[in-house]
């Protein structure tokens, strides 16, 4: 929409801000504006009431130019009722939060969740993080996040370089498979999504090593057993370390979602032994911080397989680490920023 408009790029990043923002944030307007209603508007009203809540109490934006230009976007019936409720909010003292998931924005079964697994401390750190938006990053190796790129570091650190062969079978949208291109390492990139792989074929670096891009099942590989140094296994999964970037996840992903993806996770996990060789490392990564992903899928894994886990050496990418988490590591959201993301390795014998 954005690209089809001529909106100046100071309107353009406005216009980005108030919509990641409201989306982000709407559970907490909406408590901050219901209260000064007698009954629930039409949908066009409720998002207006939020454009303009979030503009006065989040951006500090002057009440008559918020209110202003968002009166306007309703019909003259609404308008009234606009002006008075938005002016309302701006002359209030902010009524007390209800709850830490309605301050916070966030569905309540992921802030129990989060709790549950991480600890009300780091959870609620994670989640406050996480509120601050950050844009998309980039596919070069040098701009993805930062803790795609520890992964990519910690592969470094254990040999996997220079003439290396390695594949990462759920390489959309490709920045890791990318970074690890760049490390001098044959990589082929898969993944099943026929739309994604297009979208990492127009994005791929032009390097001297560039990546092999194929659509591919991960866990039927149409690989050779035993043919490749390292797999990586970037798994699918419930994104709630990522939500930084996707302001719109929160809202989308249902609970029952979680044990969908961890049976995935196991298969893919099963399906990449099968690819490394002798010697050779799988890694498995996500970018979630439930239990059920990070801890459970790869301690399973490695009692199926009778594995003994890699301890991930003691590497940095500027200033985070991994924080020790069962065999593997955890990173969590910081204000770096980056995203939350668990890696676990393991050696073929």
């Amino acid at each position: 929409a954005l690209n089809q408009s001529d909106l100046s790029p100071r309107d353009r990043a406005f216009a980005t801000e108030l919509v990641y923002g409201v989306t982000r944030r709407n559970r907490a307007l909406d408590w901050l504006y219901t209260h000064h209603l007698n009954r629930t508007p039409p949908l066009n009203v409720i998002n207006a009431l939020r454009l303009g809540t979030y503009q006065i109490i989040e951006l500090a934006t002057p009440p008559y130019a918020a209110i202003s230009e968002t009166v306007n976007l309703v019909a003259p019936k609404h308008r009234g009722l606009l002006n008075a409720v938005l002016r309302k909010v701006a002359n209030q003292d902010p009524p007390p939060w209800p709850d830490e998931p309605t301050r916070l924005s966030y569905p309540d079964w992921i802030f129990d969740r989060l709790v549950n697994d991480l600890g009300t401390t780091d959870a609620i750190n994670s989640l406050e993080v996480m509120n601050i938006w950050q844009p998309p990053n980039r596919h070069l190796a040098s701009t993805i996040d930062p803790s795609s790129q520890l992964v990519v570091n910690t592969l470094h650190d254990l040999g996997i370089g220079a003439g290396s062969l390695v594949a990462d079978i759920c390489a959309a949208p490709g920045g890791k498979a990318f970074a690890l291109a760049h490390t001098g390492a044959t990589v082929i990139a898969a993944d099943v999504r026929l739309g994604r792989v297009r979208q990492m074929s127009r994005l791929a670096p032009d390097t001297s090593t560039p990546p092999t891009i194929v659509c591919a099942d991960g866990r039927n590989p149409a690989f050779r057993s035993e043919t490749f140094d390292a797999v990586l296994v970037d798994a699918p999964c419930s994104g709630l370390g990522a939500l930084r970037r996707r302001p719109d996840a929160r809202w989308r992903i249902e609970p029952d979602a979680i044990d969908r993806l961890t049976q995935l996770q196991a298969q893919l996990l099963d399906a990449a032994l099968d690819l490394v060789r002798p010697g050779g490392l799988l890694a498995y990564s996500v970018c979630t911080l439930t239990t059920a992903e990070t801890l459970d899928v790869p301690h399973a894994f490695t009692s199926r397989h009778h594995l003994t886990p890699t301890a991930l050496p003691t590497t940095s990418s500027g200033n985070i680490f991994w924080r020790p988490h069962g065999t593997g590591g955890i990173l969590l959201p910081t204000a770096i920023p980056n995203d939350g993301m668990a890696l676990h390795i393991w050696h073929r014998p």
